[in-house]
């Protein structure tokens, strides 16, 4: 299985290309949105986590059979995946970003995608040199069950956490219990319920949200992205009750 990918990531090629911040930013763009809205909190998120920028690059099967069979591969290609990760950071943050939202998703439905044994020996010392090399504060987001991980979260010096998947099992009161002395607790707003019609269930969920997150160390907003497909109207809803709420 890895004969057909491994010699083109061990070649005299393999180191990543020129960190070219142009290829990611619009400098002239980002540098008049600060002027023409200077009382907004610049921040820039992205999904460049070393963790899954490392299986989308080796892809899944062959970055998880490499944990056993060649586990130092693995570790170097994080270890350019972590370079590339903080490039981009110090970048939007040369250009004004206050805070960074880091996607690194981890995590299913089932649970973390490794084990913790694996995640404190790969993942936790890049997150840790991340957060430690970068001068605004990190969050980190990532779907799935995060019940394994969120010590890890804490160890490595993140600010908070974003995600909270409510169907996969993410209770808000009880991680706001262990945790919320510790970590920002952000989201676990159910997007689902956006795709329906419902209108008082968006509600009824928000009010779940406030109540279990409390308030301090806790910003409610949706577990995942507002995509299309959603209903408008439910949608419309759930901003209105942000906005009343302010």
């Amino acid at each position: 299985m890895q004969e057909s990918w491994r010699p083109l990531l061990t070649s005299e090629d393999s180191s990543p290309p020129p960190h070219n911040p142009e290829k990611f930013f619009l400098v002239k763009a980002v540098e008049q949105a600060l002027i023409t809205f200077p009382d907004h909190f610049p921040f820039f998120g992205t999904h460049v986590g070393p963790f899954m920028n490392t299986y989308m690059a080796m892809g899944m099967e062959n970055m998880f059979c490499s944990l056993y069979s060649d586990s130092a591969f693995v570790e170097a290609v994080m270890d350019t995946r972590t370079e590339w990760c903080l490039a981009l950071f110090r970048q939007a943050v040369r250009l004004g970003a206050e805070l960074i939202v880091m996607g690194d998703d981890a995590a299913h439905r089932g649970g973390s995608m490794i084990s913790p044994t694996f995640w404190q020996q790969l993942v936790l010392p890049r997150h840790r040199r991340i957060v430690e090399e970068l001068p605004v504060p990190v969050i980190w987001h990532s779907d799935g069950q995060m019940k394994e991980l969120l010590p890890f979260a804490v160890q490595a010096g993140f600010a908070g956490v974003h995600g909270l998947e409510p169907p996969a099992g993410n209770n808000l009161a009880t991680v706001k219990q262990q945790y919320g002395h510790q970590l920002v607790l952000i989201g676990n707003f159910d997007v689902n319920l956006l795709c329906g019609s419902d209108r008082d269930a968006v509600s009824r969920e928000f009010d779940r949200c406030l109540r279990d997150g409390g308030d301090k160390m806790f910003m409610l907003s949706t577990s995942n992205s507002i995509f299309t497909g959603m209903n408008p109207s439910t949608v419309k809803t759930y901003f209105e009750l942000i906005s009343a709420n302010c």
